[in-house]
């Protein structure tokens, strides 16, 4: 069961003696695991909470201050906007949980785990991220929510990029 696959073979580090390669693959077994539950459980999770006022309220200066997400609104309405955002990160992380047994689920994971991520990432071009009174390098409310989603960007490309090269190996 391939679970962000790296190119480099299991057990196969010729700088370590045997039983630390052993270590180093459990290791890395354990950290690709722990690094896919990792997006699962946000999308999951923060996925659920667009379907409640709370996030419909938290969701306004994110969407609202955006130019490029913006457009959501006068085609949604707030809630609508919520409610799509929170149908496609659902929908991400039920794929990103198939992806160990369906690489076309891990493409279509990691492909749209990696825009939703690459779009919250962006939200930190066009809001204040910077505490007022601190500046940089201090982040504010806002900063602190968002900077986490670049590991998140991360780990989905990583995912998008293993899934690709499975694809590519179950085609030849």
């Amino acid at each position: 069961m391939p679970v962000l696959r790296t190119s480099e073979p299991e057990g196969q580090d010729g700088t370590l003696s045997r039983p630390w390669a052993r270590r180093a693959a459990a290791v890395r077994t354990a950290g690709r695991i722990v690094a896919l539950i990792g997006v699962i459980l946000p999308l999951l999770m923060i996925g659920g909470m667009k379907f409640t006022a709370v996030e419909i309220e938290a969701l306004r200066p994110l969407i609202g201050g955006t130019p490029w997400l913006a457009w959501m609104y006068p085609v949604f309405g707030e809630a609508g906007a919520s409610y799509v955002l929170g149908v496609v990160e659902i929908a991400t992380a039920l794929l990103l949980i198939a992806s160990p047994w369906s690489v076309r689920a891990g493409v279509a994971g990691g492909a749209l785990a990696a825009l939703i991520f690459l779009v919250t990432c962006s939200i930190m071009v066009a809001l204040p991220i910077w505490e007022p009174t601190l500046g940089f390098p201090a982040l504010g409310p806002a900063g602190q929510f968002l900077i986490k989603d670049i590991a998140l960007l991360g780990i989905a490309l990583v995912i998008l990029g293993e899934s690709l090269n499975r694809l590519n190996r179950s085609a030849t």
